[in-house]
């Protein structure tokens, strides 16, 4: 099976792909001690394991992916491990090439809301009176 493993590299992770002969995709994440200590390690496995989750639904089975993270990898973002990721997946063939952003859209907006949820994107504001309008007005 080595002998069928392939890889794409980028300065965040390099990607390993090899097919397993079943019918559904299996995802390894492999960090070092070079990457920082255990909080460091484990808190780029979480951002890992989260921006495969918005990609493993259009990736096709059969295969085994295993992202290694890289040392630049402890001071990115969600939002860069996601774009190498999609970089990655986009090499290996794995998934469409230039996909929009606005296609894609954010995990946030993929997954079904629960009845009484709401969700609120980044940049948006409060709505109703700040404390300091409750305060300066008298009531609550």
């Amino acid at each position: 099976m080595r002998a069928l493993k392939q890889s794409w590299a980028h300065p965040l992770m390099v990607l390993y792909v090899a097919p397993n002969g079943q019918e559904i995709t299996r995802i390894g994440i492999s960090t070092s001690k070079r990457i920082g200590k255990a909080v460091v390690r484990n808190r780029v496995k979480r951002l890992i394991r989260e921006s495969v989750r918005q990609y493993l639904p259009g990736i096709p089975g059969g295969r085994d992916l295993v992202f290694t993270a890289r040392p630049a990898i402890a001071e990115a973002s969600l939002a860069q491990i996601s774009r190498a990721m999609e970089t990655l997946l986009e090499r290996a063939r794995l998934l469409p090439r230039h996909r929009k952003l606005e296609e894609r859209g954010s995990a946030v907006s993929k997954q079904p809301q629960a009845e009484g949820m709401v969700s609120i994107s980044v940049g948006d504001e409060p709505k109703g009176r700040t404390n300091d309008e409750m305060d300066r007005s008298g009531t609550d």
